[in-house]
């Protein structure tokens, strides 16, 4: 039963990334903008949200220490999971210039 509960839950999660993509490109096709800037304003606060709320909460009801440790820790995840999963997926090339420049 455990096993079928993860698949579900897996292939809710692709399917709700899958409408969330579809559902950006087709709002930045309609406001006739990049598809970049509604990832970077849309996208990011609606993933953004959550941690909003509760942030609000806990300083709402002076557990600020909770606020500060869900800002960092949201932070921490996005760096190494959101940015490193595709990295591993599919490496980025970085052309010899840049990379000596940096």
């Amino acid at each position: 039963m455990f096993a079928l509960e993860v698949f579900g839950g897996i292939t809710y999660l692709f399917l709700g990334g899958d409408l969330l993509v579809r559902g950006a490109v087709a709002l930045s096709r309609r406001l006739r903008v990049s598809p970049m800037l509604v990832g970077i304003t849309v996208v990011a606060f609606g993933t953004s949200a959550p941690e909003l709320l509760v942030a609000i909460r806990a300083a709402a009801t002076a557990h600020a220490e909770l606020a500060m440790g869900n800002v960092v820790g949201s932070n921490i995840a996005n760096v190494l999971f959101v940015v490193g999963a595709p990295a591993i997926i599919y490496p980025m090339a970085c052309n010899q210039p840049s990379a000596r420049r940096d």
